[in-house]
């Protein structure tokens, strides 16, 4: 067992809103927009547009059932062709809205040595491609749809990522990886992650919702801002 002092440092990234300019819905209402047929997508866009007023009250204070919510609009659709939409949409859409900001600091803790994880509310399907591209993360955890004879039901395989739990994660994932949280980093953007910030001891609110610049502001943690 390495002592206090030899034990490694990372830095923990929330991929929505830090690393990326879109986030679950934006990608479901790609997938959805995007079915085999009109009645198909209609049907899929128009379960999107119920849940988007609901999606926006929970985002701030958890995101579970907010990407629950999302994600449900994908029951029904084959595995083969989420994948497929997954890296269209990847290519098409979100290669372009990676933020330089969040780019550099991950860049700024590789070269500090330290570890990168990144934390997404996104699909398997979809940070696969993006971690491909970047090439500078260790790790990163996301959520899985769950697929039942070649199809998704709508429902998301627990955990869930997105809520308070974040913090129990990191704890847990320190622990598995020999890591000092008091050394670690974290940047997010969203109230459910503030538990998180509270973990490590270099927390910082990236492009903040409201409920986590007010918490920042309490407890006077660094809060940076830049394009999204």
């Amino acid at each position: 067992m390495q002592s206090d002092n030899e034990k490694q440092s990372a830095v923990f990234v929330r991929a929505e809103g830090v690393l990326l300019a879109r986030g679950a819905r934006a990608a479901a209402a790609y997938f959805a927009a995007n079915a085999a047929g009109f009645g198909e997508r209609a049907l899929r866009l128009g379960h999107l547009a119920w849940a988007s007023p609901v999606y926006e009250v929970l985002g701030q204070s958890d995101r579970v059932l907010a990407n629950r919510l999302a994600y449900l609009a994908l029951r029904g659709m084959s595995e083969d062709r989420i994948a497929e939409l997954a890296q269209e949409y990847f290519d098409n859409i979100l290669r372009e809205r990676i933020l330089e900001g969040g780019l550099e600091l991950i860049r700024r803790a590789r070269r500090e040595g330290k570890r990168v994880v990144v934390i997404a509310d996104s699909l398997a399907q979809v940070m696969a491609p993006l971690v491909a591209q970047l090439r500078i993360v260790d790790d990163y955890v996301c959520n899985h749809l769950e697929i039942r004879d070649g199809k998704a039901t709508g429902r998301l395989v627990p955990p869930v990522v997105g809520g308070h739990d974040s913090a129990v994660w990191a704890a847990t994932y320190a622990q598995e990886h020999d890591l000092d949280l008091a050394r670690c980093s974290a940047y997010v953007s969203h109230g459910p992650d503030l538990l998180l910030l509270s973990r490590v001891g270099q927390p910082c609110a990236v492009n903040p919702d409201y409920t986590l610049r007010r918490a920042a502001r309490d407890s006077r943690w660094p809060v940076m801002d830049y394009h999204v």
